[in-house]
């Protein structure tokens, strides 16, 4: 089973390779093989579903790397609000300065979006789960529920990674002020965080 986790590692690296190198639309089930080292039924054998699975999967895959580093920034974070304050700037910057992503944003974006819009429940549910122990601890406002306030939580971070319009995220004392009046100030009874 170990053999088989590090063969389709070296598969989603290899493929991650190929799309940084020619982007979504030239990387074909030949280049990923090629470059992981391998012949293509192996790789076949792995992804069934070819070479759509497969792109699938590296986006996943490199998703999931953004949100261990993500994780590994916050989870000593005490508050919901020191999780917003400094999560925020984390994932903006960590988006902004992906060379991959914003290539393939420039070049293909036709490609990627619609893989991001089919992902995005799922990222919406794991970014909703980390939160959801920081609402619990957290005086809420009367009526608020814990899990409709981290779903809505969650839409919101990720419109504002990606699209902060009026707020600096390279400002601290902006994102405090952005966490207080606009995400925090309608579900916390309190604003001390």
């Amino acid at each position: 089973m170990a053999q088989q986790a590090a063969l389709r590692q070296r598969i989603l690296e290899a493929t991650y390779t190929c799309i940084a190198r020619w982007g979504i639309s030239k990387t074909t089930i030949e280049d990923a093989a090629r470059e992981a080292g391998i012949s293509r039924a192996t790789l076949y054998r792995q992804f069934p579903g070819g070479r759509e699975e497969l792109i699938s999967a590296t986006i996943a895959w490199e998703e999931l790397r953004f949100f261990t580093r993500l994780y590994d920034e916050l989870h000593d974070a005490p508050t919901l609000g020191e999780v917003l304050e400094r999560g925020l700037p984390f994932a903006h910057v960590a988006i902004v300065e992906h060379e991959v992503l914003q290539q393939v944003l420039r070049t293909e974006p036709e490609l990627l979006l619609p893989k991001l819009t089919v992902e995005s429940t799922r990222v919406t549910a794991l970014i909703s789960g980390f939160l959801v122990p920081y609402l619990s601890a957290a005086p809420l406002r009367p009526g608020v529920e814990v899990h409709q306030a981290a779903d809505l939580l969650a839409r919101l971070i990720l419109s504002y990674i990606t699209t902060p319009g009026r707020w600096d995220l390279d400002d601290s004392a902006e994102v405090e002020k952005l966490v207080r009046t606009e995400l925090l100030s309608g579900i916390l009874a309190a604003t001390d965080g």
